[in-house]
């Protein structure tokens, strides 16, 4: 593997067509998936590390946000990528913030009501690295489902040809989905953050015995959340996968997604639903411990 820091570098250094996974460090097993998937394609694995300030509505959330750029090149390397591509903000915003990308109605709902301008700093970096890496894949998990529908429809609106792929979200031991926010939950309400995966869960289990209400869905859920009264819900939602926009019943692919507050830190989970089969994705469970948790 090598390190590279320019989007030129990056170009010059695939062997093949690039198979592409951004994140903004602090990597633990979800990220490793998409590495590992990346890196079964054949192309040229390039994971980017870059902690965007343009999706940061909270200047102290960006500040505290967890870097470790040598930690998380080792276990990249070890997951399977090529090119480690860290720039800076120069490289990546050289004409400062004056060029941006906005996704218009797709970011609307949920996160976007809570955090206002976060997808136009997702879509405007997304279509940097799809311009200057010019991958042929692109790999992201399904936890930031929202996310996930906003990066297809700037790669249709852009015609980037890109192939988006979207890969389960990665769980801990007991069902929490792995976030680097994990690691800030204290140890007195961590038990409380697993209304959220247990709201799914109950979501998913009416669904897959045949409900396809959203609002009886959504009851379903919001009881189980309810249950802790520490969590607090912003939203609770069921929206079409492809253009986050919240439906009435399933009759399309769709998800089920939760946000709360939990101890002061803000958690974002959901399940994937096919609406043909009613099948859930709910996610790849861990048998041990994350590396989140390992000492640096």
């Amino acid at each position: 593997m090598i390190i590279v820091r320019t989007f030129g570098e990056v170009r010059a250094a695939a062997h093949s067509a690039v198979s592409l996974v951004p994140t903004m460090g602090y990597l633990h097993e979800g990220h490793m998936s998409l590495i590992g998937a990346a890196s079964q394609t054949g192309d040229t694995t390039v994971v980017s590390l870059f902690v965007n300030p343009t999706q940061f509505g909270d200047s102290a959330d960006f500040v505290a946000y967890p870097h470790n750029e040598a930690r998380d090149a080792a276990i990249a390397e070890a997951a399977g990528c090529d090119i480690f591509f860290a720039p800076s903000a120069d490289e990546v915003y050289p004409l400062g913030h004056r060029v941006t990308v906005s996704v218009g109605g797709v970011g609307d709902a949920m996160e976007g009501r809570f955090r206002h301008g976060h997808f136009e700093g997702v879509a405007t970096v997304v279509a940097k690295l799809f311009a200057g890496v010019q991958p042929r894949r692109a790999f992201f998990g399904r936890k930031d489902a929202q996310q996930l529908a906003v990066v297809r429809t700037l790669r249709d609106g852009l015609r980037f040809p890109v192939e988006v792929i979207g890969m389960p979200t990665v769980r801990e031991q007991d069902g929490l989905a792995l976030s680097s926010r994990n690691t800030q939950i204290g140890k007195g309400v961590r038990r409380e953050a697993l209304s959220l995966s247990r709201a799914l869960f109950s979501a998913a289990d009416a669904i897959e015995q045949g409900e396809r209400d959203s609002a009886a869905i959504a009851k379903i859920a919001r009881s189980v959340a309810a249950a802790t009264p520490q969590v607090e819900v912003e939203y609770l939602e069921v929206a079409d996968s492809m253009s986050a926009a919240p439906i009435e019943e399933i009759d399309r692919d769709a998800f089920v997604a939760i946000a709360a507050k939990v101890g002061g830190v803000r958690l974002i989970d959901n399940i994937a639903v096919d609406a043909v089969t009613l099948a859930t994705d709910r996610g790849i469970m861990l048998d041990k411990q994350s590396i989140l948790y390992e000492e640096d």
